[in-house]
C-alpha cells in the first residue's frame, strides 16, 4: 500500500491524558509518548512534533476534548491536522488499548485512509457557538412555558384551551392577576383583548379553578425564568448579528428561499461556513447534514433504510424550514404536500425530512453560485405533469401512425360537472 503521509502522528485523546504514536520514514515501529491535556503540555507536545519533523497528525473527534489539542497543533502553522469521524477509526477487535488506538490512527493516516472532518474557521466558529446557544435558550424558554402550563392545569385553569397561546398578551395579564390574588373568573375573563373578547363565556369557565398560593408561587418562578431567558435570547440575537456581519450577503441570498428566515439562514451559514468548496455536490452536503436517504443494498435488492447520522443542528433547522414552507403556495410547499399525499398523513414527518433534503440542495445552489432563489410557483409540479402528458401523447401518436393508424388528438374538454343539467332549472339570481 502506498504511503501518503510519511511523517505522521496518531493521537488518542482523553480528558486528562493523551497518547501520541509517531511514525517517521525509515522507522520500522512507531514510538509512543503520553502528555497531559493542560495547555502548556499541549504546546510542548506540538513543539516536539515539529522538532521531530512530523507534518501530519490525525485524531478522532472525541466529544469536546479534541478542541484544545487541535488549536495547539494548528497554531504551529507547520502541521496539517486531520480530525476524523470516530466511526472511521474502529480498532482491530481484541486489541483495544489506548496505546494501540493511537498506533492504529497513525497507521491509517499514513496510508491516507482517513477523511478529515469539517473544522470551521474562527469567524464561522464564533457564529456557530452563538447560534447553537441561542437554540438551547429557545428550547429552555419553551420548557418553562410548558412547566407553567402544567401548574395551571393542576389548578384547573385552562386558558390555553380557549386562547391559541398561553403566554399571549391576554393570557399573561390573566396569569399575573391570578398571582396577585384575583380569583373572580368574570374579572379575569374581562382582561381579554382583541378577538379573544368574543370568547368571554369560554374564558369565564377556563378561569374558574382551584388556584392556590402554592400555584401562585410556582407560576411566579416560571414566569420570571421565562422572562429572564427571553432577555438572554434578545441579547444573543445582537451577538449573532454582530458575528454574522461578514456573511450578510450570503444570509440575504438565503432569505430569498421560501421557508428560510433570518435565524435559519444564520444557522445554515454557521454550520456550513457558506463555503461550498468543502461540499463539491449538493448530495454531499445533504449526506453531511444527515438528510440523505440511507443506503442498504444486498444481492441486487434495495431495502428500506433510515437517514444517516449527520449535523443535527443543520438538520433540525432545515426540517423546521420545510414545515414553514408547507404553508406557502410555492414549489417547496407543493412538494411537501405531494409527499404527504404519497406517504400518508401518518408519515408526514418522513415527508418533511424529504422536503428538507430538497430545501438544503436549493441552499447549496444559492451559496455555490452566489445567486438569489427564483421561485417556480406552487403549480410547478402540475405544469411539469402536463408537459409530460403532452410528450407521451405525441409519442404514442407517432407510434400508432407508424403502425398504419390514423390518429387525431383532441384536447380534453370540461368535465360533466362543468355542464349544467338540462333537466334541472337554473337557480334564480340572488
Amino acid at each position: 500500500m502506498e504511503v501518503v503521509h510519511p511523517a505522521v502522528a496518531g493521537i488518542d485523546v482523553h480528558k486528562k491524558i493523551l497518547w501520541v504514536a509517531i511514525r517517521l520514514p525509515g522507522a520500522h515501529q512507531p514510538f509512543v509518548r503520553s502528555y497531559r491535556t493542560f495547555w502548556r503540555a499541549l504546546q510542548k507536545m506540538a513543539a516536539e512534533l515539529v522538532e521531530l519533523g512530523v507534518t501530519d497528525v490525525a485524531m478522532e473527534s472525541t466529544g469536546v476534548y479534541w478542541w484544545p489539542v487541535y488549536h495547539a497543533l494548528a497554531q504551529t502553522g507547520r502541521i496539517e491536522v486531520c480530525v476524523a469521524n470516530a466511526e472511521h477509526l474502529k480498532s482491530v477487535p481484541g486489541r483495544k488499548t489506548d496505546i494501540r488506538d493511537c498506533q492504529w490512527i497513525a497507521e491509517l493516516h499514513q496510508f491516507g485512509l482517513l477523511r478529515p472532518s469539517f473544522i470551521p474557521a474562527q469567524d464561522v466558529a464564533a457564529l456557530r457557538h452563538r447560534t447553537r446557544y441561542r437554540k438551547k435558550l429557545i428550547e429552555a424558554r419553551m420548557s418553562e412555558g410548558q412547566r407553567l402550563a402544567k401548574v395551571l392545569e393542576d389548578a384547573g385553569i385552562k386558558i390555553d384551551s380557549v386562547a391559541s397561546k398561553l403566554l399571549c398578551v391576554s393570557g399573561r395579564d390573566m396569569i399575573e392577576a391570578l398571582i396577585s390574588g384575583e380569583r373572580d373568573p368574570y374579572l379575569l375573563a374581562g382582561l381579554a383583548r382583541g378577538v379573544l373578547r368574543h370568547k368571554h363565556e369560554d374564558l369565564v369557565a377556563a378561569c374558574d379553578g382551584r388556584f392556590t398560593a402554592t400555584h401562585a408561587t410556582m407560576c411566579r418562578l416560571h414566569l420570571d425564568a421565562y422572562d429572564h431567558t427571553t432577555g438572554k435570547i434578545t441579547e444573543l440575537d445582537g451577538l449573532v448579528a454582530e458575528a454574522a456581519t461578514v456573511f450578510e450577503p450570503v444570509i440575504t441570498r438565503l432569505m430569498t428561499i421560501v421557508g428560510i428566515g433570518r435565524r435559519t439562514a444564520e444557522v445554515i451559514v454557521a454550520e456550513t461556513g457558506a463555503d461550498m468548496s468543502r461540499f463539491p455536490t449538493p448530495e454531499q452536503l445533504a449526506a453531511w447534514a444527515g438528510l440523505a436517504p440511507g443506503n442498504r443494498e444486498s444481492a441486487g435488492k434495495r431495502r428500506r433504510a433510515a437517514t444517516r447520522k449527520g449535523n443535527k443542528h443543520l438538520k433540525a433547522a432545515m426540517v423546521e424550514a420545510a414545515w414553514g414552507a408547507s404553508r406557502t403556495r410555492s414549489r417547496i410547499g407543493a412538494r411537501l404536500r405531494r409527499l404527504v399525499r404519497r406517504f400518508g398523513k401518518q408519515h408526514a414527518k418522513k415527508a418533511a425530512v424529504a422536503t428538507a433534503h430538497t430545501l438544503l440542495r436549493v441552499c447549496w445552489v444559492v451559496m455555490a453560485r452566489g445567486e438569489d432563489y427564483r421561485e417556480d410557483g406552487g403549480d410547478f409540479y402540475d405544469r411539469r405533469e402536463a408537459r409530460q402528458a403532452h410528450y407521451l401523447a405525441a409519442r404514442y401518436q407517432k407510434t400508432l401512425e407508424r403502425l398504419g393508424y390514423q390518429v387525431t388528438l383532441i384536447a380534453p374538454g370540461p368535465g360533466p360537472e362543468d355542464h349544467p343539467d338540462p333537466q334541472q332549472p337554473e337557480e334564480p339570481a340572488a
